[in-house]
């Protein structure tokens, strides 16, 4: 992502910082999902844990069941910013569950269906929590079906920032990192638990809906047009988006190949200048980080003031307005670092950040523009007392600082500083065997030293310790 989430480059300077609880309230919150589900036992079947515990969205995502793909069939209306929508989710379960739960705001729930039978549910904040007819035996596969319809209303963080269903003048945004996806669809919002989408959009004729993947059917009747579309790769609930106003389209294939889709609101008809650099910017990363990894690619460029920043959902990366070069190669690079490659919790978000900032620094020298190098001297020369050193990018400490400078261009000054220090051979190597290595996974910040080292041939301890955990500006490593 670009932050402050922004419509220009999602750099350091681009990303929105995203506050949400305190770290006390944080700790508490964590303490209560990290009671066991065992502890709710009904005859040896338990409650799938309302959170996944993590660190600074503990209430986030749910145990007990793994999700394979999610259907969404929707239908949203601009002129009443109503949205309706059927979302059946096939998963399997992980425990012997009794109940479960899922992640969706607001809404009216018009039916709810477990392997086709009704359930009972009822809704405790974001928490949709479901008792089917039938328990759930572990490795039980199963399915959920929601019917549910409203005005989607988009998260807003306590800093301020906006995600999730945003409408605009002509239809709506949807960029969801890192809590937004449950304001438009029921979900299991971990970035852990990936699955295969299918959408079926429908919108007033003379619309576009884009969503992720491939473009597989486009029809229009009585005055409604319908899009479906398929990701058939694993992709994280935050990183799905189902887009939807005025646009012009278009439709390609980079290399003769891999299809791409150009979405571009007609007011913004000038960004097709850096948009037509996509082919060139794949060819070049594949070229150091390994083949691209999705079926499909492109772009989506709205004229959305009231989201403000980009984002690098899967396959198609959305612009909140004209993208900058560096924007357009810092989100193309996350769909090799956030995309494919996943953190498994929020706080090793530089794992995403820091390698798409380094990724506008090494295109930028691939140019013929100013150099990675250069760029980390630029950033070195900063004073001690620089906002750039408040806190080291592995350990943020709290949510203000999720998406801070330090996490995008400390960030980037690490993959810099540890290719100055191993050499070229050894640095590509690591941040190709990095996707090889945890394709369409998800990944810790202790992963990626683990295999630093290990390609290296180093031990690098040292320079970790200094660069991703110590506070202040490094001096020595």
């Amino acid at each position: 992502m670009t932050r402050p989430r922004n419509a220009t480059p999602r750099t350091a300077s681009t990303r929105r910082r995203r506050t949400a609880a305190t770290a006390a309230t944080a700790a508490i919150l964590a303490a209560v999902v990290a009671v066991p589900s065992g502890a709710y036992a009904s005859g040896g079947f338990v409650a799938g844990s309302s959170g996944t515990g993590d660190p600074f969205f503990p209430l986030a995502g749910n145990g007990g069941y793994d999700v394979s793909h999610y259907s969404l069939n929707l239908n949203y209306q601009p002129s009443s910013k109503r949205l309706t929508g059927t979302t059946t989710i096939s998963a399997t379960a992980t425990e012997n569950l009794y109940r479960f739960d899922l992640d969706l705001r607001g809404f009216d729930i018009s039916r709810l269906t477990v392997d086709g039978r009704a359930a009972s549910w009822r809704h405790e904040g974001q928490e949709l929590i479901i008792t089917p007819h039938n328990k759930l035996h572990r490795g039980q596969h199963f399915t959920v079906t929601v019917g549910y319809a409203g005005v989607p209303q988009a998260v807003t963080d306590p800093d301020g920032s906006t995600e999730g269903w945003v409408a605009t003048d002509d239809g709506a945004v949807v960029a969801d990192e890192p809590q937004g996806a449950p304001s438009w669809y029921p979900v299991n919002d971990n970035p852990a638990d990936k699955a295969t989408f299918d959408f079926s959009v429908s919108v007033p004729s003379g619309l576009t809906a884009m969503a992720n993947g491939v473009l597989t059917g486009e029809h229009t009747s009585h005055g409604t047009s319908t899009f479906t579309w398929r990701e058939n790769l694993p992709m994280a609930p935050y990183l799905a988006t189902a887009t939807v106003g005025k646009f012009d389209l278009t439709t390609s294939k980079v290399d003769g190949r891999l299809p791409s889709y150009v979405a571009v609101d007609p007011s913004l008809t000038a960004s097709r200048a850096v948009l037509d650099k996509i082919p060139s910017i794949i060819n070049y990363f594949s070229s150091i980080y390994g083949p691209y990894p999705f079926d499909a690619v492109g772009a989506i460029v709205d004229n959305a003031p009231d989201l403000g920043y980009s984002l690098e959902t899967q396959t198609k990366p959305v612009f909140a307005g004209m993208p900058g070069e560096s924007t357009l190669a810092h989100e193309l690079a996350h769909q090799w670092y956030g995309d494919t490659v996943t953190v498994k919790t929020w706080p090793d978000i530089w794992l995403h950040e820091g390698f798409a900032t380094w990724s506008e620094w090494i295109w930028s020298e691939h140019e013929g523009g100013t150099t990675a190098a250069q760029q980390f001297a630029s950033l070195y020369s900063r004073p001690a007392t620089s906002s750039l050193w408040a806190f080291p990018v592995a350990n943020p400490g709290e949510a203000p600082n999720l998406f801070g400078t330090p996490v995008y261009d400390r960030g980037a000054m690490v993959l810099e500083a540890l290719r100055e220090k191993i050499g070229d051979t050894a640095f590509f190597r690591i941040m190709r065997d990095w996707i090889v290595q945890h394709r369409y996974g998800n990944a810790t910040t202790a992963d990626f030293t683990k295999l630093a080292e290990r390609d290296s041939h180093q031990n690098l301890k040292n320079f970790f310790n200094v660069w991703l955990y110590q506070a202040g500006k490094p001096t020595s490593w």
